[in-house]
């Protein structure tokens, strides 16, 4: 199917939401955002009924500004009894919002950015690990894989997320195939700067094959998981996709898992959740919950958008998000604040230079207790806080990968210390 299908089936879907909508407002009212965007929320059937006027091609600023800071939390879809999915409702008014930009432009902006993810991927990825760790992430043929583990792109900046992901599977004696990076690509970049060709190509030749590789895939990326199965997918009713995400899938087998969480893990554990994909913060919490000697803390934190880099738009609103969450962590008293997804860890980890407890990816602790540990580089890389410090320490691998020095730099800059949204104290 060529790409040019995937504009006119988005098209197709927005007709259909306009004749579903009622403009009752419910997504609006249960949405996180509106409020600290600083919109008028005393009439959510207007904000709603505002979107719908963007979809028709018309202009409406706060429904504009509200779809422009959606955060895909998610509470919307359910709230809707009407047959339609708000947040893709809120995506394709971003995309309408945008029908005056120039083709050209949007190629242009969709190429930039992927151009800067594929660099700091590539990069940061070397700077943590050696040749012939980084080739186990290649896409290899396996013999009858039940999934395949579909890493996404970013995740790579955290590299030992995704192996201690790979070795928890291979404990449990699952096999797999491993697939993702730029040359797997969901194709959300391109979709952000409305560049719906190279999008849909991107998807739809990722879905293609992800569907031959494996009979199920595992996604760890919120972001992937939406935008193959709730935005591309269901404009290829020939190519169906069966994707969830890894961390509900290792729930589906606590049963398995259980018996090899052998160690004791004496910790006081409190988790930075987002509940954009459903069931991913239970899961996460049925995991630890299983993990021997580990005091679970339920830190009654706000649940919004999927990840934290989709609170962006809002930059002081985010600050406080993560003020109120490590403040909360600090107050219940624990030793550890676990996150789950890699974007949140990468903005997180070196705050635990300054507060009470250390900041950790949530499998970490089902390795240990496990016996697998794969060390957090980044986080130890980006506590230095020196540019100079980290080129050093990351010398011996800059050489092994044959990195430039100067891209390095810049990198190192941009995508680990200049990736800080809330400053570190001091």
């Amino acid at each position: 199917m060529d790409a040019p299908a995937f504009d006119h089936a988005l098209r197709i879907r927005a007709v259909d939401i306009l004749a579903r909508c009622t403009a009752c407002g419910a997504c609006a009212e249960v949405c996180p955002m509106p409020a600290p965007a600083g919109l008028d929320t005393a009439d959510p059937k207007r904000l709603t009924a505002g979107i719908l006027t963007v979809l028709r091609g018309g202009a409406h600023a706060d429904a504009s500004r509200w779809a422009e800071v959606c955060s895909g939390s998610g509470h919307c879809i359910p709230a809707c009894l009407h047959g339609v999915n708000p947040r893709l409702m809120l995506a394709l008014a971003r995309l309408a919002a945008q029908a005056a930009t120039e083709s050209s432009t949007k190629r242009q902006t969709g190429f930039a950015r992927f151009g800067a993810m594929t660099k700091g991927v590539r990069v940061l990825s070397r700077l943590q690990l050696p040749p012939d760790t980084l080739a186990r992430f290649a896409d290899r043929e396996e013999p009858a894989p039940e999934v395949v583990f579909y890493t996404g792109c970013n995740v790579m900046k955290t590299p030992h997320i995704v192996l201690l992901a790979l070795d928890i599977m291979d404990a449990m004696g699952i096999r797999y195939r491993v697939m993702g990076g730029p040359s797997a690509c969901c194709g959300v970049l391109q979709f952000g700067a409305g560049d719906l060709a190279t999008s849909g190509r991107v998807a739809y030749r990722t879905i293609d094959r992800l569907a031959a590789a494996a009979p199920r895939a595992l996604s760890w990326c919120p972001t992937c998981q939406v935008q193959l199965t709730e935005i591309a997918a269901p404009t290829r009713p020939d190519a169906p996709l069966d994707m969830a995400p890894f961390v509900r899938f290792l729930a589906e087998r606590l049963d398995t898992l259980r018996p090899l969480l052998k160690h004791r893990v004496d910790k006081r554990v409190g988790l930075h959740e987002h509940p954009g994909n459903p069931g991913v913060p239970e899961a996460a919490q049925a995991i630890l919950r299983a993990i021997p000697g580990l005091d679970f803390v339920d830190l009654e934190q706000p649940r919004v958008g999927y990840m934290c880099n989709k609170l962006a738009p809002l930059p002081a609103f985010k600050q406080d998000v993560h003020r109120n969450q490590l403040q909360a962590a600090a107050d219940a008293g624990v030793t550890t604040l676990a996150g789950i997804y890699h974007a949140c860890h990468r903005e997180l980890c070196s705050h635990e230079r300054d507060w009470p407890f250390e900041v950790v990816n949530f499998l970490e602790l089902v390795g240990e207790s496990m016996g697998l540990h794969r060390p957090d580089l980044f986080k130890r890389l980006k506590i230095m806080q020196d540019v100079d410090a980290v080129l050093a320490d990351a010398a011996p691998l800059i050489a092994a990968n044959g990195l430039e020095l100067d891209e390095a730099r810049d990198v190192i800059l941009r995508d680990m210390l200049g990736e800080q949204p809330l400053p570190l104290r001091g």
